[in-house]
This record gives C-alpha cells, structure tokens and sequence, in this order.
C-alpha cells in the first residue's frame, strides 16, 4: 500500500502544498540552513558560560570576565542576525506560497460551472478563501519554521546534555516523553473542534454576506431585527465552538509547561547531588540548567505547532473540496476553430435539469445575420435555452450546431468569444460606467464606447451624470435603475462585436417609448449577426426573421409574426391582449 494512504487523513489533506514548497525548495534549505547556524550559535552561549564560571571558580579577574563577555555579545550578534535571517527567509516563503495558492484557487473558481454555485453559498467560499487560506498559510510559515527549529534545538541539546552527564540527562528528560502522549490526544481534539469552528464561521460569513445584499428587501419588511436576532444566535454559536477550542488547548498548554517544571525539579534534586559528590562541576550544573531551559520553548512550541498544523489541516481540506472539484463544462476533444460565423442548427434539443425535462424536441435553424425571436410565459425553457448555447450547462451531444460543428467540440474560449450575451438578471461591477461597458474588450477606445452607448440610448443618462462615463455605478449597479443597467449591458455586449449576440428579455425594465428607440438604434447593429431575442413583448420580437413560442419546454408555433398572427394561434391572442393594454394604458 501507498505509504501517503497510510497516513492520518487528517494530515494528508496537506500533501495539496507539496508542490508549492518544491516550487520554493532552495529558499526552504537556505531557510533551513539559517535555523541550524541558529541553534549552533545559542548552543554556544551555555558552553561558554559554563567554562566562564569554572574559570573564574578557580580564578576570578577582569581579563577573564572581558573574555567571556566579548564571546557572550559576539555569541549573541551572530545568534540575532540568523534568527532575523530565518524569519525573513522562512517567512517570505510562506507568503508567496499564500499568493500562489490564492491565485490557484481564484482561477480554479472561475474555471468551475454555475451549478458549484447554486450548491455553495457565497460566504462559505469567501470564508475558505480568506480565513482557511491564512490557517494554511500559518502552516507554511510558523508550523515550519518552528518545527525545524524544535528538531535542532532538540538534537543539539540533548546530545550536550548526554555529553555533559547521561544519568541526569535521561532523567531530566524523562517526563518530556509524556509530551508525546499529550500531542497525540490532544491533536486530535484540536482539529475536531477547529473544524467546526470553521463551518459556523463558513455560515457567519454567508449570513453577513446575504445582509447587507439583501439589506433593502430587510427594511422593506421591517425584519431588521429578526436577521440581528438571528446573526447574534450564529454569533454565539461561533463563540462556544470557539471556547470549546480554548478549553483543550488552555489545559495542553500549561500540561506542557508542567512537565518542563518536572525536569528542572528532577534536576536540582539529583543534579544538586552530583555537584556535592564532584561528579559534575558547578559549570556543568549551570550549563546543564541553561540547556535544559532551551528546550522550554521548543516544548511550548511544539504544542502551538501542532494547534497551526491541525487547523491548516483541517482548512486545507476545505480548500481541498474546492480544488477537487471539477469544472462540468470544459474542453474534452476541441475542433482547431478560432471564429464562428453565427449559423446555428439545432436537432431535437432536449434538456432535464436535476431529473425535470424543460426543453422538449426543439428543432430550428438560423442563418448568419438573421434574427429569432423566443416568446412564452415564465418556466418555458427560454433562458434554459440560451444558458445551453453559452454552454453554461452540459448540452447533449448532436443537439446544437454552430457552423456545422457540434457546440461540445468547439473551444470555450471560441464559443464565449463569439458571443454576446445579455442575461436577464443585469450584473455590473462596482466600477465606473466607463469600465463596465468595455468589461469584455478593455482596450476598446473611448470613442468606440460612446458610440455604442448611443447605440443602447443609454448616453442621454450617462450625460446627466455629474460623473459621465467616470461615475462609479456602486456595487451591483446599486445606484442605477433597472433600465440604466439593461442599456448598459447591452453596450457591453454590443462593444465585444460578437458574431451572436443574445438578448434574454434584456428591454424588460425600459419604458416601450425607450424600447422603440433602441430597437430602431439596434436594427443596423442587428442586420450584422445572429441575434436571439427573448422577451415578454410582442413589439420587440415582431421584427425577427423566424419566431418560436414556447409552452412546458416545447415549440408550439413558429414561423414569421404575419405567419403566426394569421395562424390565430397563442402568439395571436398575446399580441391581441398587449395591444388591448396598450390601449387601456397599462404597462
């Protein structure tokens, strides 16, 4: 069997960093080397102590104590400065492998499909991203640092200590053999609890997050008070795991610190004797007491050590439930294609989400530079559509053609590249109007930016602004209406000159007066590439070139809106009822 799958599972969750510290691995020997000249250097300072006490046992003169100081501060100087070089060096590393391991993990989200998240709240990844990366970090830092420092203060120590007398070395350091007991149970403890600390503060953080997104729909409802009540309840379960956690190591700690007291009582009882006795000189007793001090802080940082290791374990498989997940929409046998011309088939399409069908039998063909039009009521399968032709779900094989070629053969980047898509739910990110327009093309000239926001009626607004293209729309677009943002959108696909552009219902939150004139500013940027248009309203798909009406995931009509008018069919009996409503005045 595999030695790693012999391991604790606990701690095989760090095999993940191997890579990342063979990546820095001349840094961690230089590092390495730099806690060794450490501990020889402090090692040095007891030894020379001791032959300062015995010398001046026998003789005692100012010569002698100049000596033994100048080696004492020369002793010390070295001593700090590769103490400050192990810091720096050990330390350093730890950081960069944390900016690797970020950036690692940041594109492995984005690479992840839209259902990792519909499965995971925001604020538990935020929370891994953040608060289990720096756990992991303390590892890579501290956790190694210290480790390789108790290891040679050990060794070192130990070996002068059996030097100086083997029977009070064995039995001074009889009671730290416990220590290995205690680091058994109580690291297991340790990662038990600090796990569970970890996912309360995984639904903390998702709660604060859904909050303050949602803070306007709270004080519409009047239920601020409910989600304090509710904060403080998962704030205070965060704080009893967090004390439960302090409980173990409170006792670890001074369990330690009691069992380093044992050995200094079993030191000055029988150490004491041997001095009486002329075994050992007074040198060697204080020079023994000095080492066995030494070890104080290895000890005590031993247990700390195994507190940073268990919690970066217990982060790092979180983290590792990230990385271990795999992008359900990816690349598998890409057709060599760098641009699409826009003309799509598409053969008996059909689509189950988690077991429900919601597109059944689709069958249709678009040629480049036409239009289609999708119409039907909410539930019908419209933006599932579209959702397919991004390949933002897994599309059934043989079912969408883009040019002739399977759209599960051509590249991701192809096939995004190609098209712009404007969905129903406007996202804009919190940066100026200017910056969310060229999102996709930002190297895109100002001058072609203006043109397409006149293109999408949104530069009177922007105009309006004191700001103009450099106001800052908030996070979310919050300080916008919902039409503002639409138009904006619209600009941003439009700018990306995209052979399909997509258009999910994206006019719902303008006024029909503002509709008529982007569609009019539209018409010519629409006659130079395949467009779908979904909406609710019959007079912005009445200009497309083949309309389809959906009901429960399937085509019911389709033709052109003369064809479907005189089929007096459902398309006819909505247009009748927008047309009544228009008359009546009614949005």
């Amino acid at each position: 069997m595999n030695k790693f799958l012999r391991l604790d599972p606990r701690k095989r969750h760090l095999l993940g960093l191997i890579p990342y510290l063979k990546k820095y691995q001349t840094h961690l020997i230089l590092g390495a080397t730099m806690v060794l000249l450490t501990n020889v250097v402090a090692v040095i300072s007891p030894w020379i102590l001791r032959n300062a006490i015995d010398d001046l046992y026998q003789e005692i003169s100012r010569d002698i104590l100049l000596y033994y100081a100048l080696l004492m501060i020369a002793a010390s100087v070295l001593e700090g400065m590769f103490r400050f070089l192990m810091r720096r060096i050990l330390i350093g590393v730890s950081r960069k492998i944390e900016y690797d391991l970020r950036n690692d993990l940041f594109a492995h989200l984005q690479s992840l499909s839209p259902s990792f998240y519909q499965r995971n709240p925001t604020g538990d990844i935020m929370s891994r991203a953040t608060n289990d990366l720096s756990a992991v970090r303390m590892v890579l830092g501290p956790g190694i640092m210290y480790s390789i420092n108790t290891v040679f203060t050990a060794v070192l120590t130990i070996g002068i200590l059996v030097s100086i007398e083997a029977r009070l070395a064995i039995l001074s350091l009889l009671p730290l053999l416990a220590v290995s007991v205690c680091v058994k149970h109580f690291g297991k403890e340790i990662h038990k609890r600090f796990e569970k600390i970890q996912e309360q503060l995984a639904g903390l953080t998702t709660l604060a997050h859904e909050n303050v997104s949602g803070i306007r729909v709270i004080k519409a409802y009047n239920q601020e008070e409910a989600f304090t009540e509710r904060f403080q309840q998962a704030n205070e379960e965060y704080v009893d795991r967090s004390l439960s956690l302090v409980k173990v190591w409170g006792v670890f700690n001074p369990l330690l610190t009691f069992l380093l007291g044992l050995s200094s009582v079993a030191l000055l009882w029988y150490g004491g004797r041997l001095v009486i006795q002329g075994s050992i000189t007074v040198g060697d007793f204080v020079a023994f007491m000095a080492y066995l001090t030494m070890l104080t802080w290895p000890t005590i940082a031993l247990g700390w050590v195994i507190n940073i290791f268990e919690r970066g374990s217990a982060s790092m498989g979180r983290m590792n439930q990230i990385f271990q997940s795999q992008p359900e929409i990816r690349d598998e046998h890409p057709t060599p294609i760098s641009r699409l011309k826009g003309n799509i088939e598409v053969k008996n399409l059909t689509f189950s989400y988690n077991g429900v069908p919601v597109l059944k039998n689709i069958n249709f063909q678009l040629r480049s530079g036409e239009t289609l039009a999708i119409v039907g009521r909410t539930g019908s399968g419209k933006s599932t559509f579209v959702n397919l032709l991004c390949r933002l779900y897994r599309v059934p094989k043989g079912s969408i053609f883009i040019d002739g070629v399977d759209i599960n053969e051509i590249p991701l980047k192809t096939l995004r590249k190609s098209v712009g898509y404007v969905p129903q739910e406007t996202f804009l990110f919190s940066e100026t109007i200017q910056q969310n327009i060229a999102f996709g093309r930002p190297e895109a000239s100002f001058k072609a930016i203006q043109e397409n926001s006149k293109i999408s009626n949104i530069w009177p607004d922007i105009q309006a602004f004191p700001g103009q293209f450099e106001t800052f729309v908030g996070e979310r677009g919050i300080t916008l209406s919902g039409g503002q943002k639409q138009r904006i959108a619209i600009s941003r696909a439009l700018l990306v000159e995209p052979e399909i552009l997509i258009l999910d219902d994206a006019l719902s939150s303008v006024d029909t007066d503002t509709e008529e004139k982007i569609l009019n500013r539209l018409s010519g940027e629409l006659s130079k590439r395949t467009v779908i248009l979904i909406s609710h309203r019959i007079s912005t798909v009445k200009m497309a070139d083949q309309i389809l009406v959906l009901e429960n995931g399937a085509i019911i009509e389709q033709g052109t809106h003369e064809d479907l008018l005189r089929a007096e069919g459902h398309y006819a009996t909505l247009y009748q009822r927008q047309l009544l409503k228009e008359e009546l005045g009614v949005e």
